[in-house]
């Protein structure tokens, strides 16, 4: 079987010095926040070009403080796209503010700049682009826009660990940058894991604030705040992922490189396309086929396991049905939804699963 993700086999990599930094927290006792947090939130912000990070407990999390940091809250809007995980309208909501989608572009499937400007209204507080399979979207498209209407810009960029724009890191651009380390991610923890990167230094310390229950001092509550701190396990934990991202990047990138070449010419095989100026860092290699199902089905039957991201877009989602959307208002991203079939990849791949993956498509494509 070709699994779609191993993570038993990136543990197995580097089992003793995950082990060595998680007996290490064992015998500080420090197992919420403490020095080894604080120490990875200093690597992440420099990896990620930034002056601070906040490391939290969950993506979302990340999200949903950096809404706070910047005041948005009942009444206002935040203008986001409807092809993404879940996770980033919910952040909007838990804000009490409304998600307002733009359609995404076709090529990278990330936030259309084109449509941005005609979903502004005056009740716009905040444009949050979704930076999708670890591809960053249009940045200095949707940056002049948001300055020129003076709104703050969050980089959903959960899926995006070390991609970049023209040279610049994802979450460096806008004025706060926020990541999961879900297990699965690029950069994936042991558990749950999230955190917002920002060179501001006054929504750093609000975030921080926020994240341990409002407390400016211990119990000195502020605001009111949440328990979205991050334990020390994970936060040593991600220290020694750290220093491997780099070279687990371009290990899916290469696998990504061989994918395209192989299915290049493809009849039913749409490929994903780096854009340029952009280092994709291929958190998921996103083929697209009007025979996906069958596709699907024949990769399954040959045991390869393969993945939906995503099946119904937010704005079709029965739980998002009081935003008044209806199938036909994002065209783009509704067509993705039908369309996209993720391929196994993971740094620890071989090229030969590569090719076995390849030639099941390839063989299904040209028998359709």
């Amino acid at each position: 079987m070709i699994p779609f993700l191993d993570l038993k086999a990136q543990y197995a990599s580097i089992k003793s010095e995950v082990d060595a930094a998680v007996l290490s927290v064992l015998g500080s006792a420090q197992y919420v926040l403490g020095e080894e947090v604080a120490a990875f939130e200093r690597e992440f912000a420099d990896y990620c070009t930034t002056d601070q990070a906040v490391a939290v407990n969950t993506g979302t999390s990340a999200l949903h403080l950096a809404l706070l940091a910047l005041g948005i809250g009942p009444g206002d809007e935040v203008v986001t796209v409807p092809f993404t995980f879940v996770a980033t309208a919910a952040a909007v909501c838990y804000a009490g503010a409304r998600p307002v989608f733009v359609d995404v572009d076709p090529l990278t499937l990330t936030m259309d700049a084109r449509q941005l400007e005609a979903a502004i209204t005056e009740r716009t507080r905040a444009i949050m682009p979704v930076h999708l399979y670890g591809q960053m979207a249009d940045m200095d498209a949707i940056m002049a826009i948001a300055r020129r209407h003076d709104l703050p810009v969050i980089e959903d960029a959960c899926q995006a660990h070390g991609a970049e724009y023209f040279g610049r890191r994802a979450g460096s651009i806008g004025d706060i940058g926020c990541f999961s380390f879900y297990p699965g991610k690029n950069l994936g923890a042991c558990g749950e894991g999230g955190i917002a990167v920002t060179n501001d230094e006054a929504l750093a310390a609000k975030m921080r604030m926020l994240r341990d229950w409002g407390q400016e001092q211990r119990y000195h509550h502020v605001v009111r705040g949440f328990n979205y701190r991050m334990d020390g396990i994970q936060g040593a934990i991600l220290r020694v992922k750290l220093r491997y991202l780099e070279d687990w990047t371009e290990a899916r990138r290469t696998h990504a490189r061989r994918y395209s070449a192989l299915l290049a010419g493809s009849p039913t095989v749409k490929l994903p396309r780096e854009a340029a100026g952009r280092r994709h860092v291929y958190h998921i290699y996103a083929v697209r086929s009007p025979d996906r199902e069958r596709l699907r089905h024949a990769l399954q039957a040959e045991g390869i396991q393969s993945g939906l991201h995503y099946p119904i877009p937010v704005h079709l989602q029965k739980a998002y049905a009081d935003l008044g959307h209806r199938a036909g208002d994002f065209p783009v991203s509704e067509a993705a939804a039908q369309e996209v079939l993720s391929l196994p990849l993971y740094p620890e791949m071989t090229a030969a699963q590569v090719e076995r993956v390849a030639a099941t498509l390839e063989m299904e494509a040209y028998a359709g």
